[in-house]
């Protein structure tokens, strides 16, 4: 029997058009007290690209190129696709699975690293998905985080060698490469360390960041200076997020002189709204503002590396192949540091 019946893509969904705008900011936001205000202003990052998301569209081209390489490569698993907080919503997409006759799926997360909203709340979504499905709803097993995987750094030092390529010259040899991800509230980063906290004081997620951001620098010869910064901080003012934010950095290295910078969303896996606004508007006018170059590195997207990780990632569980993995931090529930809900 092969231990699995499909595979399922996991994202986080989003608008396709302005009407759809509000009601999926209220999707993510339920139960959490936003001001419609709030949502209204948030609305505003989606109407710039006609309240159009690119997360959809990435998603099924990234589906497409899945599919293509799993047939080049002998792994016969149907695929789908469902989203958290948009159509195809998950709880829809495993009713249909269900009514296709699977009975277990593995899923991969479009997210690479370890916290409680880029881990545990897929968990909790598929959870709730089920229950809301009955006894007969497909079993899940989310696949590994994959943010150490060779498939998912090496689009990075590719599309950010491309980029640095891109400055002037006369500004590219005192270039910083600033490592980008989104912050979340320091109190969730702490806590994703585990017992122990071997991870330091910014948990897991600020430790994976970091490895991330080292592998990438010292592949491209380790030549330009690096450091992580945040983006799409959320939460009230009083509450502590991780930082430094990516626009006040760029101000900081600007008195310092820094002449460039080369923006790297690591934290993310394809170029979605947050890297659209985030980065292609708010923070390319800061540094236009004041006077530093500016370039942004693609993220993994359908890189044939990244979508070649997909295949050789369901390998890991169909067929029991060995885990590929680069750098130094201790994996998940190892050793006793657990740094999100396992399985």
């Amino acid at each position: 029997m092969r231990p699995y019946d499909a595979f399922l893509l996991i994202s986080f969904g989003g608008p396709e058009g302005e009407d759809e705008v509000i009601p999926f900011l209220e999707n993510v936001t339920r139960g959490r007290g936003i001001p419609r205000e709030r949502l209204a202003e948030v609305g505003e990052h989606y109407f710039l690209f006609g309240g159009v998301s690119p997360i959809n569209q990435q998603c099924r081209d990234l589906i497409a190129a899945i599919t293509d390489d799993f047939a080049a490569n002998g792994v016969d698993l149907p695929v789908y696709w469902g989203n958290r907080f948009w159509e195809p919503m998950l709880t829809d997409t495993l009713a249909r699975m269900r009514d296709d006759g699977v009975r277990r799926v593995l899923a991969l997360p479009t997210s690479a690293y370890c916290n409680w909203s880029s881990r545990t709340a897929y968990h909790e979504d598929i959870d709730r998905a089920r229950a809301a499905l009955g006894d007969d709803a497909p079993e899940v097993e989310l696949i590994r985080p994959f943010y150490d995987h060779p498939g998912f750094v090496e689009p990075l030092v590719e599309h950010t060698g491309a980029a640095l390529a891109a400055l002037p010259e006369e500004r590219r040899a005192g270039a910083r490469l600033l490592f980008s991800a989104h912050s979340i509230p320091t109190a969730m980063a702490e806590a994703s360390g585990g017992p122990g906290q071997a991870f330091g004081p910014e948990g897991a997620y600020g430790a994976q960041l970091a490895e991330v951001a080292r592998l990438v620098a010292e592949r491209l010869d380790g030549e330009y200076p690096h450091e992580v910064v945040y983006q799409s901080r959320s939460g009230p003012p009083s509450q502590p997020w991780l930082e430094p934010d990516v626009n006040d950095r760029i101000e900081e290295l600007a008195k310092d002189g820094v002449p460039a910078v080369v923006v790297v969303p690591h934290g993310f896996v394809s170029d979605h709204m947050e890297v659209k606004f985030d980065l292609d508007v708010e923070a390319r006018e800061t540094a236009r503002e004041l006077g530093v170059g500016y370039e942004r590195a693609l993220s993994p997207g359908t890189h044939p590396r990244f979508v070649s990780m997909v295949t050789e990632l369901v390998r890991e569980y169909t067929d029991g192949t060995a885990p590929v993995r680069l750098g130094d931090l201790p994996r998940c529930a190892e050793g006793g540091q657990v740094c999100c809900r396992q399985r």
